[in-house]
């Protein structure tokens, strides 16, 4: 009895923590942090780590933005 309740214990704590590192994840890429609450759902967590992988992330859409403002002349990186 006392295994199952640390096994449980175990679970739980490194599920949170996973949970707020796609939280985080997003955050940082530009999304809502939510959408690392999709990870839960049975068929999304299969769906979002792609997305978040090929996505235009906005984070990077500004950043381009902002080069483009300060030097005009030069073609955008990538």
């Amino acid at each position: 009895m006392i295994l199952l309740l640390v096994w449980l214990v175990v679970f739980v704590v490194s599920a949170a923590i996973g949970l707020i590192i796609w939280c985080k994840l997003f955050s940082k890429a530009g999304y809502h942090w939510a959408l690392g609450l999709l990870i839960l759902v049975p068929i999304a967590n299969i769906v979002v780590p792609f997305y978040l992988a090929f996505a235009d992330w906005p984070v990077l859409k500004e950043l381009r933005k902002l080069r483009q403002q300060q030097y005009p002349n030069n073609p955008p990186a990538s």
